[in-house]
């Protein structure tokens, strides 16, 4: 039986990265159902899959699991364009059948309540107007992953629990914790002026609910090192969901996850990377 929400909020999955934990949301998007699934951005990691990233199977797979959702629930999926997958920027906005639509901001509305949805990088001036040392950042990062895949391998061959380092460090460092800090205010701020009741993000990789005067500020984290999503239930009530605490058994990977895929999907990503490469860099989050 599976699990229903009415909304399921998941982002930073970052497919096409060797730190993408694809096989495991797509075990827990196949465990849920709900009414509207909000992908909010860095879904795809353009980025990497520039560089060194490979598109893999298993990628493919996650996907596979969304178009499950829209044909057998009649899910209506909403995907917002992060940094990571900026290449998004020409082709927006773009809807695809009824169920399916592809923006960079969008409103939830339940209720007698609405919420402001968007990915969050706007509002990092690193990201928006020095985009090569954003990048720079991102090489110290998945180099922390690689370390973080490593240590946890160990972790699972002495039958210990998962255990993200990469956050450790995140929570260690002073100018992180201030950053997250700033990042969380500074939203819930734009959510006032803008007459919402709250805002929905991700970004950070740093998943919350928390409460800022009237406006509540929601981060739905990621899943390359939280493995979370945010869910809204029949009652209106938000909550974060935690892959490791759900599923106390790894999920198995097969050799075939590894294999890199060669469908029509692959095709079309590096075709839009490649002419995104001269997109403009947004500098509001208005459309």
């Amino acid at each position: 039986m599976k699990t229903h929400f009415r909304t399921i909020v998941i982002s930073d999955v970052h497919l096409g990265t060797s730190g993408s934990k694809a096989k495991e949301l797509t075990h827990f998007l196949e465990q849920h159902s709900c009414d509207k699934l909000i992908l909010n951005g860095d879904i795809i990691d353009g980025w990497q899959l520039k560089k060194y990233g490979s598109w893999k199977k298993k990628h493919t797979k996650f996907f596979k699991a969304v178009l499950k959702m829209i044909e057998n629930h009649g899910t209506k999926v909403i995907y917002l364009r992060g940094n990571h997958d900026d290449f998004l920027d020409q082709v927006l906005p773009m809807k695809i059948g009824k169920n399916f639509s592809i923006v960079r901001e969008y409103t939830l509305k339940t209720d007698d309540k609405q919420y402001y949805v968007i990915h969050g990088d706007v509002f990092d001036s690193i990201t928006t107007h020095m985009k090569w040392l954003a990048h720079l950042g991102d090489l110290g990062y998945t180099f922390l992953l690689w370390v973080n895949k490593r240590y946890n391998h160990y972790r699972t061959r002495k039958g210990l629990p998962y255990y993200s380092l990469s956050q450790v460090v995140k929570h260690k460092v002073k100018s992180a914790v201030n950053y997250i800090s700033d990042f969380e205010k500074q939203l819930a701020e734009l959510a006032q002026i803008k007459g919402y009741d709250g805002i929905i993000c991700g970004h950070i990789h740093q998943p919350a609910i928390r409460q800022f005067g009237d406006t509540v500020y929601m981060n739905s984290g990621d899943w390359v090192e939280s493995l979370s999503a945010l869910v809204q239930d029949e009652h209106n009530e938000w909550s974060l969901v935690y892959y490791a605490e759900t599923y106390k058994t790894p999920v198995e990977e097969s050799p075939d996850d590894f294999v890199e895929d060669d469908d029509v999907l692959q095709d079309s990503l590096h075709q839009l990377i490649r002419k995104g490469n001269n997109a403009p860099i947004p500098t509001s989050a208005s459309e």
